[in-house]
């Protein structure tokens, strides 16, 4: 019944979103704000994460090749696939579940128990759109973020292979290009436009209906990380049963 209940304020609370907006001069510096507290300040630890677990799969890939039969070229072949299809989308949007998702919580949270929300509202203003529309904005460009995953993932595994000696430049450049389907990349990017929904709406909603003080502050970023990383493996679940089966 509760969840029930959780489910309807969601709803409730995405259609006063997108009505009643913010004057655009205001607007436009909170969205350029939320991008650089999301996206921009993200790249750096996505980048050092892509690179190096990259890096592992292939090596993981290469140790597993214990068949002097099969040829070296699976090991890009994997990694390009593995990268592609599920870490950078699905992986890298449960990190961020981490990293954006307690941002949000807690910033949105904060400014409840402060009552800078009541404030606002006295104000007149139409606070789930000023909070929470600039950040579904900022993180249109989230499919940014996981390209450069991509590549970092791929060049992560590129180097491992190439430095551990596991196969040369050109088989695994030869396994990326190994039976390459476009459709693929699609499905990765359709997969992260709903990821970043999710991780725009879900924290803001928990930020948005805390009670309670400084502790609770605390308490609704966990439990907002771990309902966005339920929801993230769930989308992740159907959006593959209905785009590659």
């Amino acid at each position: 019944m509760i969840i029930l209940q959780n489910i309807g304020a969601y709803f409730i609370m995405l259609s006063k979103v997108f009505i009643r907006f913010t004057r655009w001069s205001v607007m436009k510096e909170l969205i350029l704000r939320e991008v650089d507290s999301l996206i921009i300040r993200s790249i750096g630890i996505v980048s050092f994460i892509s690179f190096f677990v990259g890096g592992v799969v292939a090596i993981q890939t290469a140790l597993n090749l214990n068949n002097p039969l099969l040829p070296k070229n699976l090991i890009g072949y994997a990694t390009r696939q593995s990268v592609i299809l599920e870490f950078a989308p699905t992986f890298i949007s449960v990190i961020m579940a981490g990293k954006v998702g307690s941002y949000i919580t807690s910033s949105i949270g904060t400014m409840r128990v402060t009552e800078q929300i009541d404030a606002l509202k006295v104000m007149g203003i139409n606070t789930y759109n000023y909070l929470i529309f600039p950040k579904i904005i900022a993180l249109l460009f989230y499919p940014f973020v996981i390209t450069i995953s991509m590549f970092l993932g791929i060049f992560g595994g590129y180097a491992a292979s190439l430095y551990g000696g596991f196969c040369s430049s050109g088989d695994f450049i030869e396994g990326i290009q190994l039976d390459f389907t476009p459709y693929h990349v699609r499905y990765a990017f359709i997969k992260t436009a709903f990821f970043a929904f999710i991780l725009a709406t879900v924290p803001s909603y928990h930020g948005y209906f805390l009670k309670g003080g400084a502790l609770e502050v605390g308490k609704a970023s966990t439990t907002s990380f771990v309902w966005t990383s339920v929801l993230i493996i769930v989308t992740n679940y159907i959006v593959t049963q209905l785009l590659l089966t």
